[in-house]
């Protein structure tokens, strides 16, 4: 099986490459909104570091974006608690699909958890920073504050660059996706 690991910026199409690839996609952003809506175990740990921003079960994504808002260090206690189960699903997600040729990882932290391994072929998509802010104003929760933050527990777009194999010029339409998906495709399949 062949890791495909999908790079970018928050906004910069990683999602919609790795599902126009055609193969299994591990989508760590929809499993994190799962364990927010399902997990009561993930409840209780984040209620009792955060009790003044959880407060509900299923967790709303609102009380999460203001305790992060509220305290910087707030993100780093989340994701301490909400990556471990990250990475259970995900090694259930390629023991599922072991025999598959490919599968996609779409994890917006996959080189800082260091949940790639030296194998995995590595795509960045890259896209142009008013255009990712233009897309990004669209989404109704946009906010430019946790945006912000966000990009600043990754690593730069520069050092994901170079640690990538093939690179995607996402100017947002689907034309241009599915050639570069193709000619990538092409070149992994030899």
């Amino acid at each position: 099986m062949i890791r495909i690991g999908i790079l970018g910026n928050i906004g910069s199409g990683k999602s919609y490459v790795a599902k126009n690839l055609g193969y299994p996609v591990f989508d760590a952003d929809h499993e994190v909104a799962t364990l927010y809506k399902k997990n009561k175990k993930i409840f209780l740990k984040l209620k009792k570091i955060l009790p003044k921003n959880i407060k509900s079960f299923p967790i709303k994504k609102k009380e999460i974006t203001e305790a992060v808002l509220q305290k910087k260090e707030n993100l780093k206690k989340i994701i301490k608690i909400v990556h471990v189960e990250i990475r259970k699903k995900m090694n259930f997600f390629l023991k599922k699909n072991k025999n598959k040729k490919f599968v996609v990882l779409d994890i917006p932290l996959l080189l800082e958890n260091n949940l790639n391994k030296k194998e995995d072929v590595l795509i960045y998509v890259d896209s142009k920073k008013s255009d990712i802010l233009k897309k990004l104003k669209k989404r109704k929760n946009f906010n430019k504050k946790l945006f912000d933050i966000f990009r600043k527990i990754q690593f730069s777009s520069k050092y994901k660059m170079k640690k990538s194999h093939f690179i995607i010029k996402n100017d947002f339409t689907k034309k241009t996706i599915n050639i570069n998906i193709k000619a990538i495709l092409r070149k992994i399949k030899q």
